[in-house]
């Protein structure tokens, strides 16, 4: 999951207002060797931080349904975790990194919300819009300063950057199959229990109807379901 989170988070450092630029987009740890190593204008988006936002955290079991919205399994709901990135700009120059922070920042701000075509592997799978924050608040225990210390560099301008990403719980379950014949209702006499009474059920053409009416209004919301009968 982490690793395709920095997928998704080099494709955005490499367009919006950077693209074209042939910025390289780098996730080393930004420490004093790998500054000195550095040959080219680069962001650098160093993940810092993981944790679990247990404030997210579901109870229960989450169904998963084929294409005919049959149930053919059932999971644990995903738990998320903030991916907390230290994103520097290194040129030769403080007024281009400032400049470089900037188009980061335009490039970012507007894309709050990753929608799940936008998302790679099994995060796309999940079908789960990932939140992204850039520039917020830090609720981290650790300071910036506290981090590039740790780094054994001096203290940069950089932007903290949060993606709230689900990881899958595992494992999965296999549901039953599937109910085919509907419900049959009996009732009986209890002054006569001699007789076996006649039972009243769903035709096969009234289950199908109804499949069909839920696979429209998954179509299509605002449909409502026909009467079967």
């Amino acid at each position: 999951m982490i690793h395709e989170v920095d997928e998704v988070l080099k494709n955005l450092l490499s367009g919006g207002a950077l693209t074209g630029s042939g910025i390289d987009v780098s996730f080393e740890a930004p420490t004093r060797d790998w500054a000195a190593r550095r040959n080219a204008p680069s962001v650098n988006a160093y993940l810092y931080d993981i944790r679990e936002d247990v404030a997210r955290r579901q109870r229960g079991q989450m169904a998963v349904r084929d294409e005919d919205d049959i149930v053919v399994r059932r999971r644990q709901p995903p738990r998320w975790f903030r991916l907390s990135y230290l994103v520097t700009a290194w040129t030769k120059t403080p007024q281009d990194e400032h400049r470089l922070l900037s188009a980061v920042l335009a490039t970012l701000l507007p894309r709050e919300i990753l929608a799940p075509p936008e998302l790679p592997g099994s995060l796309r799978a999940l079908g789960l819009s990932v939140p992204l924050t850039v520039a917020g608040i830090q609720t981290e225990s650790r300071s910036l300063a506290e981090i590039w210390s740790a780094l054994g560099g001096e203290l940069k301008p950089s932007l903290d950057l949060v993606v709230t990403a689900p990881f899958p719980a595992f494992p999965e379950y296999d549901a039953g199959p599937p109910v085919t014949e509907g419900a049959t209702v009996r009732v009986r006499d209890l002054a006569d229990d001699t007789t076996e009474p006649t039972g009243r059920s769903h035709r096969p053409h009234q289950v199908a109807a109804a499949r069909a009416a839920r696979a429209a209004a998954r179509k299509n919301p605002a449909a409502r379901p026909a009467d079967p009968r």
